[in-house]
C-alpha cells in the first residue's frame, strides 16, 4: 500500500487556476504528489495534465476519489481518467503469422518490464499456437473471411469479455478490424511499418528497396475506424544504405517494430498517454 499511487489524466478547456485547483484537491485530502506534468495546446484551447500521488496517507478511500474529483471536474468541463498503480491490466495479443512482436512482448512481460498479464493470444491462423503453448497462454483461432467477419468479430468480442481484457495489441495482425468492433472495444494498439515515402499493401520492404529509400520506420498508434490513421503513441526510424539488401531491410524493420510497439504498450500501461482528437500527449 505504501508504494501504491493514483494517477489522473485530465483534459479541459484552458483557463486560469487549473493547476492550483487540481493540486489542491490532492493536497486538501492529505496526498503527496510525486509526478506532475502538463501541456497547453493553444491552438485547440486545451489544458492537458498527468498528475500522480501516493495513496499512503490519502484521506479518501479509493471508491470515493472518483465522485469527489468529479465534483471539481464538471464545472471545468473536463474529461478525465483515474488509474491505480496496483491494478494489473490484462492484455490480449492478436497475431497472424509473424512472431517477432509476439515473442518480444511476452519476453518483456515475463522479465517484468511491463506490469500486465497476458492471458490470451488470438489469431486468424494456426501458425503461432506453438508459441502460446510454449508459454502456457490460451490460444484462440478465429479465421476471418469477408463472409464471416461480422460473426467472427462478435465471437472475438465475447472472448475478450470472458477474459476481462483491458487492452488488445495488434502484434502484426494482418486483418482490418472493423469500425463497429473498435466502437465496442476502443482500447487497441497497432504497429505497422512507416516508410518515407509510405508503401502500403503487400511486400513493402521489397518496394522500399526498389526505390532506394534511406530511412525505414515503424509507428505504433491506437486503432480507429480510419485505417492506420489513429492517434500516434510512438515512432522511430533507422537509416539504411545502398549496401543493404531486402533481407537487411526486413531485419531492421522487424527490430524497429519490436521496440516501437513495446514502448507504446509500456507508455499506455503506465497511463502516460492522453488522447485528444486524433492526437496524443505522451507524458514521459
Amino acid at each position: 500500500m505504501n508504494n501504491c499511487t493514483a494517477t489522473l489524466l485530465i483534459s479541459c478547456p484552458d483557463q486560469r487556476g487549473l493547476v492550483a485547483k487540481i493540486a489542491n484537491f490532492i493536497y486538501a485530502n492529505g496526498g503527496n504528489i510525486i509526478h506532475a506534468d502538463q501541456h497547453t495546446d493553444f491552438a485547440a484551447g486545451l489544458f492537458l495534465t498527468r498528475i500522480e500521488w501516493q495513496l499512503a496517507g490519502f484521506n479518501l478511500p479509493r471508491e470515493l476519489i472518483s465522485p469527489a474529483f468529479n465534483a471539481i471536474a464538471q464545472p471545468l468541463d473536463a474529461k478525465w481518467e483515474l488509474h491505480f498503480s496496483d491494478t494489473v491490466p490484462r492484455i490480449a495479443i492478436w497475431v497472424s503469422r509473424q512472431d517477432h512482436c509476439l515473442y518480444d512482448l511476452i519476453w518483456r512481460q515475463r522479465a517484468k518490464e511491463m506490469a500486465a498479464d497476458i492471458p490470451l493470444i488470438m489469431s486468424n491462423h494456426h501458425n503461432l499456437k506453438t508459441v502460446a503453448d510454449q508459454f502456457g497462454i490460451e490460444f484462440q483461432h478465429i479465421p476471418i473471411t469477408k463472409e464471416n467477419k461480422t460473426e467472427q468479430e462478435a465471437q472475438q468480442l465475447e472472448i475478450l469479455q470472458q477474459h476481462r481484457i483491458d487492452l488488445v495489441v495488434l502484434a502484426k495482425y494482418m486483418q482490418i478490424v472493423s469500425a463497429d468492433f473498435i466502437t465496442k472495444f476502443p482500447r487497441i494498439i497497432n504497429i505497422h511499418h512507416s516508410f518515407l515515402p509510405a508503401f502500403v499493401g503487400a511486400n513493402p520492404y521489397h518496394r522500399a528497396f526498389e526505390r532506394g529509400v534511406k530511412i525505414i520506420g515503424a509507428t505504433a498508434h491506437y486503432a480507429t475506424a480510419e485505417l492506420d490513421a489513429g492517434p500516434i503513441i510512438e515512432q522511430d526510424v533507422v537509416r539504411v544504405s545502398h549496401r543493404d539488401e531486402v533481407e537487411d531491410l526486413i531485419r531492421k524493420g522487424k527490430d524497429l517494430e519490436r521496440v516501437v510497439l513495446a514502448r507504446a504498450v509500456r507508455l499506455h500501461l503506465q497511463n502516460r498517454v492522453l488522447v485528444y482528437g486524433n492526437r496524443t500527449v505522451v507524458f514521459e
